[in-house]
């Protein structure tokens, strides 16, 4: 069975950077599991993966503009200490849910605190990367009708309720 929407899919991976330096794989868990077709990886791999079937191995490059976008300084702001209301030790590397500009909530991330001046970034941290991934297809079947309406996998792997 090949890979296409509405497939359930399941893949084992490595995801490298450039440099090499792993920043996330599959191995020692279960495969991860995606319903093709419903947006539930990035673009780039899921294009990458189309056609292809159980026992299949990739190695596949994502650009960022396929992947998590490019770097956006227009997502970095600097926001007074008070807006950290209840929070009394703040640290760069903390995450917070904000306020998106367009009225959503997004992750942002402390990067540098001086004084009463906190730097804050709303990108996501691999924006801007390239991503390599080596990725193995351990199985496609079809998805259930629960899956297909709920949107994504599940069981081990993939959503659990």
């Amino acid at each position: 069975m090949q890979i296409e929407p509405k497939k359930a899919v399941y893949i084992e991976y490595t995801l490298t950077n450039d440099a090499g330096d792993v920043l996330d794989s599959s191995e020692g868990h279960p495969p991860l599991a995606y319903l093709h077709g419903f947006n539930n990886i990035i673009p780039g791999l899921e294009s990458a993966l189309e056609g292809k079937k159980a026992g299949d191995e990739l190695d596949v490059q994502v650009e960022p503009k396929d992947g998590y976008g490019d770097y956006s300084v227009d997502l970095v702001a600097v926001v007074p200490r008070s807006a950290f209301q209840g929070v009394e030790q703040l640290e760069p590397g903390m995450q917070f849910h904000a306020s998106a500009p367009d009225g959503g909530m997004q992750v942002v991330i402390i990067r540098d605190i001086e004084g009463d001046d906190v730097t804050v970034d709303g990108n996501h941290p691999l924006a801007g990367q390239r991503l390599n991934f080596k990725v193995k297809v351990a199985e496609v079947r079809e998805a259930t009708a629960e899956e297909l309406e709920h949107g994504h996998i599940h069981g081990e792997g993939g959503h659990q309720h």
